[in-house]
Order: structure tokens, then sequence, then C-alpha cells
């Protein structure tokens, strides 16, 4: 009986931690630092993050993630890689 605890345990353990692997950040690039921006988005460091931040502040806020690639450096495959990442809305 015993046994059958732990293993419930561990099953039970093992759930959660990987639910809690599953969950992705996501960062409003409307609003978010470049600081912010570079953490959370894959592929996106210090400096593509305050393009991203200049591109807004010169041009707007984002609509749709897509646009992204209007900023130079970032082309499709960075995006698709983090469309879960990236929020527009205000």
């Amino acid at each position: 009986m015993n046994r059958l605890w732990a293993y419930a345990a561990a099953l039970l353990l093992f759930s959660v931690t990987s639910f809690a692997d599953d969950a992705v950040m996501a960062v409003n690039v409307n609003t978010a630092s470049a600081e912010e921006i570079a953490e959370v988005l894959v592929g996106i460091g210090v400096r593509k993050a305050e393009a991203i931040v200049a591109y807004r502040e010169a041009n707007g806020r984002f609509d749709r993630a897509e646009e992204l690639q209007l900023v130079k450096g970032i082309g499709r495959s960075t995006v698709d890689r983090n469309l879960e990442r990236i929020r527009v809305q205000q």
C-alpha cells in the first residue's frame, strides 16, 4: 500500500512539473521595455529588442505580431517561433 501511495505521489509531482514546463511567458511588445522583450522572446537579444522599441516609438503600436517583421533584423522565422509569446493588445 505504501508503494502505491509513493507511486501516486511521484506521478502527481511529475504531472505538476510537466504542466509548469508547458506554461509560456508572454510579453506585450507595445508596452514592454527592451529588457523585458529580450527576456521573453526566443532569439531576441537586447539589441533587437531595442530595435523593436525604437520602431514602436517611431511608427506607433504593433497591431499584429507579424508586423515585427518590419523591424530590421527580425524575420518571419523569429516571429513564428515566438507567436505564443508575443502580445499586442492594449
